[in-house]
């Protein structure tokens, strides 16, 4: 949905619809995706969504301080794999969310997560752990980074 109001919003900052040619391939599949979404289709996502928060709430709830996770699902992408491939233009969005598995779920349940350079390989690329906490508890987050950076003191290039 938000997609699709953008899209729009963007024209009438312009005075004129926007055509395709003007926008990623991308990001003009996922507006016409969500142009044709229904109010019942969005009121199904957005609750889908809040059960999804729920969801988390009731994992911390349940006596859980901190969630670590890797921060990527594989080390850094090579240049270029995230980019516009022809004939299939949702191919860079597919790739993006295999490679961000761990985050997505906290950007839209809302919770704090912060992501930190806990390595590097041989070749010198960054591998990042992610900590997850409850609402309101952003506060946790920066206390363990604290402590992990001045454990192992993160590099700084």
């Amino acid at each position: 949905m938000q997609a699709a109001l953008g899209r729009a919003g963007l024209g009438d900052l312009l005075g004129r619809p926007l055509v395709e040619s003007e926008m990623e391939p991308v990001n003009w599949l996922q507006a016409e995706y969500a142009a044709r979404m229904s109010g019942v289709d969005y009121g199904a996502a957005l609750a889908a969504a809040a059960t999804f928060r729920r969801s988390c709430q009731r994992w911390w709830h349940d006596g859980f301080d901190l969630l670590i996770t890797p921060t990527t699902a594989e080390v850094s992408p090579l240049i270029g794999e995230h980019d516009h491939r022809e004939g299939d233009p949702l191919a860079p969005m597919r790739r993006a969310g295999e490679w961000i598995a761990f985050t997505s779920a906290f950007n839209m349940s809302g919770q704090p997560a912060i992501s930190l350079p806990m390595h590097r390989t041989a070749a010198g690329l960054p591998v990042g752990a992610q900590l997850v906490a409850a609402y309101g508890r952003e506060d946790l987050l920066l206390a363990v980074a604290a402590q992990l950076e001045a454990t192992a003191p993160w590099p700084h290039l």
